[in-house]
Order: C-alpha cells, then structure tokens, then sequence
C-alpha cells in the first residue's frame, strides 16, 4: 500500500523534527563518551564499564524482543511510541536530580541509582524502537527512505556540531557531579522537543499482524526464520558488526587509565565522533541514489578492523582523537544500513516483529561488553582488542550471504 504523497511527505518532516532534535539532545546524554566518563568518575571500574554498555546497547536491543508481541498486536503503534520516548525523557531528567542532590553520597549508592536510571532509558528505547520501525515502514513511502536515513544525518549534522561545542563547554563549568546534572537536565529538555515530531505523526493504516500468545509468538520467529534465509544472515551480520557499537565506551577506559584524561579531553573526543558521524552523512546522502548497501556494509566491516588497529597503536591522548573521528563514522554508517537492512529484509505487516527479531540477534552485542570488562581485568586491554578483531572478521562472510541488491 503507497501512502498519500502528502501524508508521507507531513510524516517525513514530522520524523525530521524528531530526529533533529534527537542529534541535539544526544551530544549531551552520549553513550559512548558522557555516560562512560559519568561512570567512571563515579567509581566505576572495567566491570562497570561493560555492564553498562551491554545495558546501553546490547541490552536495549535485546529487550525488543520481549516487547515485540505486544506492540505487534497494537492496530496503532503511536501510543506506544510516545510512551516509550517518555520513559527516556523522565529517566534523563532523574538522572539530573540524582546528580544535583548526591552531595557527599556514597559512590557505590550513586552508581547503583545511577544502573537504575540507565535501565530505565535503554527499556525506553527499545520499546519506542519497535513501534518506530512499524510505523516509519507504513508511513513514509519506499523511494524516501533512504534519502530519510542519510537526510536525519546531514541535516541533524549541522546541529549535532553545535550540540557537542555546547556540551564539551558544559563539562567544564564545574567539576563532577554537577557537571552531568547540568548535561542530563539540558539533554531531557531536548528530548522532550523532540517528542513533538512523534506528537505529530499521522499513522493512518493499522496493522493486521496479530500474535496469539508466547507460543504462537516463537513459531512465527521460526517459520521466519525457515523462510526468509536473507533474514537468518541479517541476524548473523548484527551479531558481529554490531559489537562494534560497545567499543567507545572500552577507549573511554582505556584513555582514562592509560593517559588520565579530562573533563575536557572527553568533549573533546565527543567532538571528534560527531564530525566523523557528519563527514559519512554527507557522502550517503549525495550518494544516496547511485549507491548500493552492499558496498557500505564492507566498507563499514573494513574501518571497524581498522578502528581497533588504530587504538593498539595510540601513544597519547591527543593520538586518540582521530580514533573517535573514525568511531563517528562507523557508527553513523551502521545506523545508515542496518535501519535500512532492517526495511529491506522485512515487509509492511511484521516490521514490528522483525524489530523484535533483530532485538534477539543482538545477543554478541549484548554479552560481548561484559565479557570485555572481565578479559580486561584479567588479561588486559591487548587481547581484548583482538578477540575484537577477529569477531568483525567474521561479519564479511555474513555480508557476502546477504548480498542485498538495493
């Protein structure tokens, strides 16, 4: 079904306004550098590190696929979209009292909270994700899609810029914790703005794709899985590039144990990321009608390798800027083709169950950053970074197999 060009185009710029938004508010709520560094200088070691990440993104993920029955069986999905972006925003603004408050509070009752809120945020995320892939599927026609997933990079790009000068200065007004707490109250607020383009969505076609229960539920992941085989490589794809997401987090440790970096130096290698995330933006989206996924899935599979080579032969920290301007551009390049893997191997009925699915292939992603902390402690920062190594590997057989052809 082809949605009216005028209700596609509304429902393009009310995604826009979200997304817009989203890359102002995320500069101040980071998940690579802000949080790590707000972790760490709240006591957290390795273990914590991994934790937290496997909450932030594996576990994010994976959640979906619990949620995925229940919003599947939903006609309308806004409902649940806007519950779930104001799970996020009431968990920032949390986080922001917890830190303004904490006074000479015991680090380990803060770090504890602060897991809390954390979960709170990533649960949040993974239940607005699934409703968003639904209903972004049926909302916007096919020939804007990918000139959305690169347009939201470049135009939120020139945004995104500013964000991060603001919240590097941010950082540095005061020491820890109030510095955060300003980061979070700000990164809530825009949050929150952002949620007015979700407000204005018009989801005009209701899904039919029901779900009889849990059991129904796991044949239909099977049937699935049997006779979509693009499907079964698309999940081996996110199990191995998709580690690839908990890395930053790992240099922000490395950085601070290896070179005891700043409040400054981390926004700093904020900056960097995002100027990498905007320079890939730019090339998808003049590209983004000549090229091909296939093409940017290996190019993604060879930085990532070279990311990790990189970082082993850092010496100091200003060396280590130019590994964050190489992390924003994988990253934003993954975002770029796994949304739009995700479209291509699903159809306009089960997008919501597929979103779901793609939660449950995120398993590496989800185990991989506690397995880290612990193979740090134990053996150091070198042999995880080629465990790291040899996992992306893998991901050009997966590549190969899916050979996706738009």
């Amino acid at each position: 079904m082809t949605v009216p060009k005028e209700i596609s185009d509304h429902n393009f710029f009310a995604f826009l306004w979200h997304a817009t938004f989203l890359a102002f508010a995320q500069s101040f709520m980071d998940v690579d550098t802000i949080i790590p560094a707000m972790v760490i200088d709240s006591g957290g070691k390795a273990m914590h590190i991994g934790a937290i990440t496997t909450i932030m993104m594996g576990g994010s993920s994976f959640t979906q696929l619990f949620f995925a029955p229940y919003i599947s069986n939903k006609h309308y999905k806004k409902k649940a979209l806007l519950a779930g972006i104001n799970i996020r925003v009431c968990s920032l603004f949390a986080l922001a009292f917890l830190l303004f408050f904490s006074g000479g509070a015991q680090k380990g009752w803060i770090l504890g909270l602060i897991f809390l809120f954390i979960t709170l945020f990533a649960v949040g995320g993974a239940f607005t994700n699934v409703s968003y892939v639904d209903i972004f599927g049926k909302s916007v026609n096919e020939d804007k899609r990918k000139t959305f997933f690169s347009a939201k990079q470049i135009i939120a790009g020139s945004i995104v810029v500013v964000s991060a000068f603001l919240a590097k200065k941010t950082l540095t007004l005061s020491g820890y914790p109030l510095n955060y707490a300003y980061l979070f109250l700000i990164g809530g607020a825009l949050l929150l703005t952002a949620s007015g383009g979700f407000w204005k969505i018009r989801e005009i076609a209701p899904s039919t794709f029901l779900i009889r229960g849990w059991k129904d539920y796991m044949v239909i992941l099977k049937n699935e899985l049997r006779q979509n085989k693009k499907l079964s490589w698309f999940l081996g794809f996110i199990n191995t590039q998709g580690i690839i997401i908990s890395f930053l987090p790992f240099v922000m440790l490395y950085a601070n144990e290896t070179f005891h970096i700043q409040s400054s130096d981390t926004g700093t290698f904020l900056l960097f990321k995002v100027l990498g995330a905007v320079s890939i933006g730019v090339f998808v989206f003049f590209m983004a009608r000549r090229i091909k996924y296939n093409p940017l899935l290996y190019l993604n599979a060879s930085l990532s390798v070279g990311l990790i080579v990189m970082t082993l032969f850092v010496k100091d920290g200003i060396a280590l800027r130019y590994v964050f301007i190489l992390g924003g551009v994988i990253f934003s390049l993954y975002s770029i083709t796994m949304n739009g893997l995700l479209l291509e191997v699903s159809g306009k009925e089960n997008r919501a169950l597929y979103t779901g699915l793609a939660g449950a292939g995120n398993i590496a992603p989800t185990i991989f950053p506690l397995a880290g902390g612990w193979l740090i402690n134990q053996f150091g920062f070198q042999t995880f970074f080629i465990l790291f190594i040899f996992i992306l590997l893998t991901t050009f057989f997966f590549i190969r197999k899916i050979n996706c052809t738009k």
